[in-house]
């Protein structure tokens, strides 16, 4: 397939720049995949769709305050730098974004303020740089710095700064283990009542980890979408969770990865006779058509960006056809796109 196939025209006041009032009063499409039903809810109607001994896989990521704003040293120019994972902690060095991306070049000195600077050290592949900061204090004082410092990595079309409603609503309220530059925004529709709803009908709730980064946001730019290469984005899955996913397979239950990063994590370790495995690493795995899931048959995930790696996943998950279908249809219902935006649940 290629890339132009996943095209597709909005109005552009159906792109969510605020959450919802309530997490779960978002609007949900509920479609069902063999009978090509949609249906229209609301997120906490979730729960009437699962039965005891379903499993839902969440992903337990926190996001990570990884947008800075310095000044160029010399020229004073304003510059953002985004974050997107530490590479040594020793040396201090950082894999980022830089905008303008123009403007900085290697060599370059930044000054954010508050005693933090950074010299920018290398270009990397991906059209970002390498910064090595520099902050009087150890490496446990840098961190508290950033975080000090650092704002809520907002996706660049939320056209407005960040502000404080977005520390709790730019994160799931399961959110553990730092190290996100995006948030897994399938996740945010959860309420802490609607969780508690699904526990008491016996639905397994069970997280894994993977830290989104460049991968899931980086566009792509190539016609053919066989070639496009993924970022790594690193991934973990305990053996307890495996064992919980494996016997919901066994026993044929309803399966649903919350969010496009759970389904990578999960189809990133499958053993050969189609089992969950543990997993400690990298992920650069693409899913896009056509492609055989092998662990999950039911996925919730929000309304993508246009031509992005998640509308192709869910374009392998659902089939284009639907998939187009179904965007047409929440178009034309006002439902709210991206990350603060609405969802679907996808059953089989």
């Amino acid at each position: 397939m290629r890339t132009s196939d996943f095209n597709f025209q909005f109005p552009l006041d159906l792109l969510a720049n605020y959450p919802s009032k309530e997490r779960d009063e978002s609007k949900l499409m509920v479609i069902h995949k063999k009978h090509q039903i949609i249906e229209h809810k609301l997120f906490k109607d979730l729960y009437h769709y699962f039965n005891e001994g379903d499993t839902l896989i969440l992903n337990n990521t926190k996001v990570f305050p990884a947008r800075l704003f310095g000044n160029k040293d010399k020229t004073e120019a304003k510059i953002e730098v985004f974050l997107l994972r530490e590479l040594d902690t020793i040396d201090r060095t950082w894999d980022v974004l830089v905008d303008p991306a123009r403007k900085v070049r290697v060599g370059n000195k930044l000054n954010f303020g508050h005693g933090l600077t950074g010299e920018v050290i290398d270009n990397t592949t991906s059209r970002g740089r390498i910064l090595q900061l520099h902050f009087m204090g150890n490496h446990k004082d840098l961190i508290k710095k950033i975080k000090e410092i650092g704002k809520t990595p907002l996706p660049k079309y939320i056209n407005r700064s960040p502000e404080k409603i977005d520390k709790l609503r730019y994160q799931t309220i399961y959110a553990k283990i730092e190290g996100s530059v995006a948030a897994p925004t399938a996740g945010l529709h959860f309420s802490k009542h609607l969780l508690k709803k699904l526990e008491i009908k016996g639905i397994n709730i069970v997280e894994i980890t993977l830290h989104i980064g460049l991968g899931s946001f980086l566009p792509v730019e190539v016609e053919d979408i066989s070639k496009h290469k993924m970022d790594s984005e690193k991934c973990f899955i305990e053996s307890n969770i495996c064992d919980i996913v494996n016997q919901s397979l066994k026993q044929k239950k309803m399966i649903c990865a919350v969010g496009t990063s759970s389904m990578r994590a999960i189809e990133s370790s499958v053993s050969s006779n189609k089992n969950l495995n543990p997993f400690s690493g990298w992920t650069n795995k693409f899913i896009f058509p056509p492609y055989n899931f092998n662990i999950a048959n039911c996925m919730i995930t929000n309304f993508h960006m246009p031509k992005s790696t998640l509308l192709m996943m869910t374009s392998a998950f659902i089939g284009y056809n639907l998939l187009m279908k179904a965007y047409k249809i929440a178009i034309e219902n006002k439902y709210r796109l991206y990350s603060y935006g609405d969802s679907m649940l996808i059953l089989p």
